[in-house]
């Protein structure tokens, strides 16, 4: 099964702590070697990008920057056994920051992505 989790968060001012990027290097590079994580990167803020939304019939784009207080940070596709694997992966990610980073809030959302089994055959 894949699910894709996004991480969703504010910055707070300055970089990030020391320790806590090799950190977060280092659970990539086990939940690579184990097979689980087969894609991750980083995003853009939401100034770069646009929102394409549809309502009542009608079709507006906005650009960003986006009012929501938390932007959209990173994403990792994992390819596990359940959704708590999934579950486990993305709370030990969001454990480096509470251990690292005092202050930072944010929500890692992680959602199953469809495949093939998840459709009965056609008949």
């Amino acid at each position: 099964m894949r699910y894709i989790i996004i991480l969703k968060g504010t910055q707070p001012a300055g970089p990030p702590p020391e320790g806590l990027m090799e950190a977060i290097m280092g659970l990539g590079a086990e939940a690579t070697a184990s097979g689980s994580m087969i894609e991750n990167a980083g995003l853009a803020p939401s100034a770069t990008g646009a929102q394409v939304t549809v309502a009542a019939g009608e079709l507006s784009v906005m650009d960003g920057p986006f009012a929501e207080a938390k932007e959209y940070i990173s994403y990792a596709i994992y390819d596990v056994r359940s959704k708590e694997e999934a579950v486990e992966w993305a709370s030990r990610f969001m454990q480096l920051h509470v251990d690292r980073w005092p202050g930072w809030e944010g929500t890692s959302d992680v959602v199953k992505i469809f495949g093939p089994e998840d459709f009965a055959p056609p008949q």
